[in-house]
């Protein structure tokens, strides 16, 4: 649950760290139904005083006819798009020299895309990552330094710490720990379900985000894994659990584990790990259209099946995700 309060003080401190004027004409691509096109775009922005100029979707031309026939000097993007700025031959066709800021948020970025990026594109662009997720309203972090790979700092009225994983002790700058945040933007809790809210949010206001990360003596954050189980694509939560549920439901399967794989377009790929059941013929073609005759667009199992001898599980029967991964990715 978002009170009016958090949205209201995370827009306010996006704005203290994003820099926008009057003079700027801001690019509004992201859907208002997510938090990230409501809040960062459509409320921050508005707040500076800038413009937004809306398009109702993504298409290629359309997308890059925009930036350069209207000036376009700001726009929040997602991963798959830097992507397609940094790739795509078609954008050479195109002047969009008046972008001057670009921030990146929904789903990771990786070091990589953002250093050919800033290759192909040497007219001062500025490209800058975010952090954060619905329940903190959703920012937590801006990079405003254009370190490649991290999350930047803490916006304005707020707090962060890593944690170790098993104490919950404070660790300091340099070691990996989960991050953790608070601020004014932390969400009021989990509608009608205490025990998930008591979970994430200590009685004292710390919001366990679920990732792992450190932060270097500049207070720069670095996020390099999850420890939830959730699987983001392109910005959207995929449960592997639910993946695993319809899998497993497959007369020929006998086990089956679903993980996030990198993909720098989409963030992560959902990929099934499956125990065939002795005797089985059964495909990973088969297994894919299995899947996706079951389940939305984003849950599809874009990042392959690959078959295992078994799936590595605790005594209680919890899959032992991080050995799946070491294992076999």
């Amino acid at each position: 649950m978002l009170t009016n309060y958090s949205c209201l003080a995370n827009s306010m401190q996006i704005i203290a760290s994003c820099n926008l004027t009057p003079e700027d004409n801001c690019l509004g691509l992201l859907p208002l139904y997510h938090i990230y096109g409501m809040i960062v775009v459509q409320f921050s922005v508005l707040l500076s005083g800038a413009s937004i100029l809306y398009l109702p979707k993504f298409e290629q031309e359309t997308f890059l006819r925009c930036l350069q026939e209207r000036k376009i000097t700001m726009a929040h993007l997602v991963p798959p798009l830097i992507v397609f700025l940094t790739k795509h031959p078609l954008v050479s066709n195109y002047d969009i020299t008046s972008l001057k800021k670009i921030f990146c948020g929904a789903a990771p970025l990786g070091a990589d895309i953002t250093t050919d990026f800033l290759q192909r594109f040497t007219h001062g662009v500025k490209l800058n990552q975010g952090f954060g997720m619905t329940e903190l309203s959703p920012v937590s972090n801006v990079d405003f330094t254009c370190t490649a790979g991290s999350i930047g700092h803490l916006v304005a009225n707020t707090k962060g710490k890593i944690v170790h994983l098993e104490t919950n002790k404070v660790l300091p700058p340099g070691e990996e720990g989960e991050y953790c945040v608070k601020g004014p933007q932390v969400m009021k809790g989990y509608f009608n379900n205490q025990k998930a809210t008591d979970e994430m949010i200590e009685s004292d206001g710390w919001l366990h985000t679920g990732d792992i990360g450190y932060f270097n003596k500049d207070g720069l954050v670095y996020i390099h894994d999850r420890l939830k189980e959730l699987i983001k694509y392109k910005g959207s939560q995929v449960a592997p659990a639910e993946l695993e549920a319809i899998l497993l439901g497959h007369p020929n399967i006998q086990d089956a584990a679903v993980l996030g794989v990198p993909d720098d377009a989409a963030g992560e790929l959902p990929k099934a790990f499956v125990v065939k059941k002795l005797g089985s013929t059964l495909s990973e073609e088969e297994i894919i259209k299995f899947v996706e005759g079951r389940v939305s667009s984003t849950k599809r199992l874009r990042g392959g099946v690959q078959f295992v001898d078994e799936i590595p599980k605790n005594p209680s029967g919890k899959i032992l995700r991080r050995v799946l991964r070491t294992k076999y990715l």
